[in-house]
């Protein structure tokens, strides 16, 4: 526990819930309060159980309706989620997230499919009765209203969201804010489940808010509900510099997350600074995306994990 001083209390006293937020982001820190961590999260410590936590992803092949699609039956696009959810459980990750990551290219979150919606649902409802881990979702482009209805109908523990707060331009257009959805349908559908968002998401241009600093976006994230934040390279499987992940964690109050570029040379270094990573390309035959997943690659990269941990 830490003793707070007349003058803190003071701010605290006179500014209102907006002045407590900044004392401790500003000023604590790392603090106790009540006997928890303000670093704690419900995300980290409930979902996985352990310390850096590595989710490993479902990516799936492109489904109905999308443009790339082909004969596949739903039995087809559930049998080859389940061999790769095998290989990444085999292989030892914390928790899976099924994604749609086929179906470019993407359209803008209301203009979703709700086939979509409704095979990462049955996808990711049956790779968790099958391996027992904890499982997220995460419809693409940004569909916030169709990631927790996949969440609620499959069980899933988190969702993940590109774009939560502000907005940016994608290859989808304008893509604008998805907390205030967000925020609703859980507390009106699943409050348990967690959101895992994005700072400063990949595959776009932040120049329309290029004006506000970074740790801006990290904090504002975090007023705005985020259980924690993931900051990524410019595209899937581009690294994400340790110096950038260094800065989200100097500010943040919740756990970041590494989204992307993760392998098994890097990851000692990047999770001796972030609380966890999502992994997916690393994780393939060859390191190429559009590959079944190598249960070797996944051992490899959690053998080093595991060593980190254990110095934890």
């Amino acid at each position: 526990m830490i003793t707070v001083t007349r003058a803190v209390c003071l701010q605290m006293i006179c500014g209102g819930l907006s002045a407590i937020n900044r004392c401790f982001y500003y000023l604590v820190g790392e603090i106790s309060l009540w006997g928890v961590s303000m670093k704690d999260s419900y995300f980290s410590a409930k979902v996985f159980g352990c310390e850096k936590p590595v989710i490993g992803m479902v990516h799936l092949p492109p489904l109905p309706g999308a443009h790339r699609h082909t004969t596949m039956s739903v039995e087809d696009v559930i049998e080859f989620a389940l061999r790769d959810a095998a290989a990444l459980s085999g292989g030892g990750v914390d928790g899976l997230q099924v994604e749609n990551i086929s179906d470019k290219p993407f359209i803008k979150p209301g203009s979703i499919g709700f086939e979509a919606s409704n095979m990462v649902a049955a996808v990711a409802r049956e790779v968790k009765h099958s391996f027992g881990l904890p499982v997220g979702v995460f419809v693409l482009a940004n569909g916030v209203a169709e990631s927790v209805s996949a969440a609620l109908a499959s069980g899933a523990s988190w969702i993940r969201v590109n774009m939560f707060n502000l907005a940016y331009v994608a290859d989808e257009g304008f893509i604008e804010a998805g907390a205030g959805i967000a925020e609703r349908l859980k507390n009106y559908l699943g409050p348990k489940i967690a959101l895992l968002v994005d700072v400063l998401a990949k595959h776009g241009s932040h120049q329309i808010v290029s004006d506000l600093p970074f740790e801006y976006h990290v904090r504002r994230a975090e007023e705005l509900g985020a259980e924690a934040v993931v900051v990524s390279g410019t595209r899937t499987g581009r690294a994400v510099p340790a110096e950038k992940v260094a800065e989200a964690k100097h500010v943040a109050a919740k756990p970041v997350f590494v989204g992307s570029g993760v392998d098994a040379a890097n990851v000692e270094r990047l999770l001796s600074i972030a609380d966890g990573a999502i992994v997916g390309t690393y994780f393939k035959r060859g390191g190429f995306l559009s590959n079944p997943v190598d249960v070797d690659r996944v051992r490899q990269l959690m053998d080093v994990v595991k060593r980190l941990r254990s110095r934890i």
